[in-house]
């Protein structure tokens, strides 16, 4: 295959280590004797704008050095354009990373990854989208609202400190400030019921928060949706809900509801929408899967089950759960929840 390769640049992501991946990414592809054209950007709007332009330059793949929230940002961009991604994952969750098994964390893994966009498998992947009063929003991991969502907001205004420890950190100021939500929820195309909850998350893929498996059977390609709704509980409840959270033992808790579907429609008073790290709606939202809407360059035993065409995972169905009665939270007969 020829043709140049584009590498677009977020210089902050990761609080700075987008500047330095990128190095090492354009070093890795011109020690292939690739031609590279870089494109960096110095805010959301320049890196919006030169994606399009890299995408209209038509290269062989576009190679984003960034985190999840930096992928996502230049989805309108890329989606629908043919040219696929190679993700350098060089933000705070990297949670996509995660989920497709791209190269992250290591010394070399700007460079592993880089080099796939010359010999990675190509691997269709499905996008999210968040339509609001605030307009429509694509994500690629997960859309959180309600308590998530707080927390979401508390992590971005928190400067210190850096990775996971400051998503925990946001977690514990949130707990104290703890309120369940009257959500209403409906399922692709059903009426609306009142859910009541701490919290929905909405995953096309199973984690957020840097690996936390908030959604733990979602699959990047199957066309469909992961919903995790938990009841309303105390903060004592909430904080016992979270050694299971990081393990993704929480689904088999009675206060945590999952359900599959192709499109969910959440409302709330004050409801605010983060996907992907970033604040993507506000208001009544509708939430629906693109099937194989991107096309990512993957290590080729993460894409042989799940190259273009191919079918995700097999799942069982879930059915979808009568809605909740009341605001009042489940039982927990002296569990691991158990006060």
């Amino acid at each position: 295959m020829t043709g140049h390769i584009a590498v677009l640049v977020n210089p902050s992501s990761g609080r700075g280590r987008g500047a330095a991946a990128a190095v090492r990414a354009v070093e890795r592809l011109e020690a292939f004797d690739a031609e590279v054209r870089v494109f960096a950007g110095d805010s959301v709007d320049d890196t919006r704008r030169l994606a399009r332009e890299a995408v209209a330059s038509r290269p062989r793949a576009l190679v984003v050095v960034g985190g999840d929230g930096t992928l996502s940002s230049v989805l309108d961009a890329v989606v629908g354009s043919g040219v696929p991604i190679a993700l350098v994952p060089a933000g705070t969750g990297n949670d996509l990373a995660r989920a497709l098994g791209l190269p992250f964390g290591a010394s070399d893994a700007a460079s592993a990854a880089a080099e796939l966009a010359l010999h990675g498998t190509p691997r269709a992947i499905d996008v999210g989208e968040v339509e609001s009063a605030a307009g429509v929003a694509r994500f690629l991991t997960v859309a959180a609202l309600g308590f998530d969502a707080h927390v979401s907001e508390r992590t971005n205004r928190l400067k210190w400190p850096r990775g996971r420890v400051r998503y925990y950190l946001a977690i514990l100021i949130e707990v104290a400030r703890l309120r369940p939500m009257p959500f209403s929820v409906a399922f692709d195309g059903g009426a609306m019921h009142p859910m009541p909850g701490t919290l929905i998350a909405v995953g096309s893929t199973r984690s957020y928060g840097g690996g936390m498996p908030v959604c733990p059977d979602a699959a990047p390609d199957d066309g469909l949706l992961d919903v995790t709704h938990v009841a309303p509980l105390s903060r004592a409840k909430l904080v016992r809900l979270f050694p299971l959270l990081l393990r993704g033992a929480h689904v088999d808790r009675p206060e945590v509801t999952t359900v599959r579907a192709a499109v969910v429609e959440i409302d709330a008073p004050g409801l605010v929408v983060y996907a992907d790290g970033e604040r993507v709606g506000s208001g009544r939202a509708r939430i629906r899967a693109v099937p194989g809407a991107l096309t990512v360059l993957v290590p080729s035993a993460a894409g042989a089950a799940g190259g273009p065409g191919a079918p995700g995972p097999a799942h069982a169905p879930r059915p979808t759960p009568a809605p909740s009665p009341s605001p009042s939270p489940s039982p927990d007969p002296g569990g691991e929840l158990a006060a």
